[in-house]
């Protein structure tokens, strides 16, 4: 196994490993390893199938199912996240961490590409280690102890989700979800503090009236997304991508208009923020 840094502040391409095949436990271990340390982690060439994919998914976790939209019958875990030739919107489209409205936010997210543009399409990641640490220390003082309150319905994530809800919506999912998380989490693996919040999805500050707390929303989003704490990650078919959604936000760039890109998730279970 070679693993090849993509940019100063996280990423990581890992070669040399086949996932068609089974892992051992000590390259699942490697692999976990690379993940943690670089918080995604990126294979090209994995033509895998939907049991395949499975396979290593569970490897690193628990699968989860996404709670708007169906996966696929056999593996109701898997969904497509796609676009196709005449929609204009892209699933996700915006800096966010995954469903962060759950009680209990995933872990982290893969995803398995199947059909690419001939160009664009790439996805943006954000290390919010690298945006905490550099807070000063007031603002980090500050924001210690603060809650963010996150919701589904915020449209500037609920627009990007309209095509897939209606062509594979779950007919018994509730409109909205609601939770609030602290604003910095401690990552319970590496014990490093990062921002938690995100412009997809947090709506407020608990105890702050809007007033009061949408200018720091507002500098915290333009904070964590300064070109230096991000990596660009250009898609091929059949390449993999792993991301830690307690401290990565991830931004797919929507620039490929009259072309389909269809990818396939897996999101895997996580814990309560704390």
């Amino acid at each position: 196994m070679k693993v090849r840094k993509i940019s100063g502040a996280l990423g990581a391409e890992i070669m040399g490993v086949d996932l068609t095949k089974e892992l051992t436990a000590d390259l699942v271990k490697e692999i976990r390893d690379v993940f943690l340390n670089n918080n995604v982690i990126f294979l090209r060439n994995q033509p895998l199938s939907s049991q395949q994919f499975m396979n290593f998914a569970r490897s690193m976790g628990k699968p989860v199912e996404y709670p708007f939209v169906k996966g696929f019958d056999s593996f109701p875990e898997i969904i497509e996240v796609k676009k196709l030739e005449h929609e204009r919107s892209n699933f996700g489209g915006v800096w966010h961490s995954d469903t962060t409205y759950l009680e209990y936010p995933p872990m982290g997210s893969m995803l398995l590409s199947k059909e690419i543009p001939p160009y664009g399409g790439d996805t943006l990641f954000a290390c919010q280690y690298a945006a905490y640490e550099t807070l000063s220390d007031t603002m980090q003082r500050m924001l210690s102890g603060l809650r963010g309150i996150s919701s589904s319905a915020k449209a500037d994530v609920s627009k990007t989700r309209e095509d897939r809800i209606k062509t594979d919506g779950k007919d018994s999912a509730p409109k909205n979800f609601t939770n609030s998380h602290p604003i910095v989490r401690t990552h319970p693996e590496t014990g490093r503090k990062a921002l938690y919040v995100n412009v997809a999805h947090t709506t407020g500050i608990e105890g702050l009236t809007e007033a009061e707390s949408a200018p720091l929303l507002s500098f915290l989003f333009e904070h964590q997304v300064k070109p230096e704490f991000t990596c660009r990650w250009a898609w091929e078919p059949d390449t993999l991508a792993f991301w830690d959604n307690r401290c990565t936000m991830h931004n797919p760039i929507n620039d490929y208009h009259g072309f389909k890109r269809v990818l396939h998730r897996i999101t895997l279970e996580g814990d309560k923020p704390i």
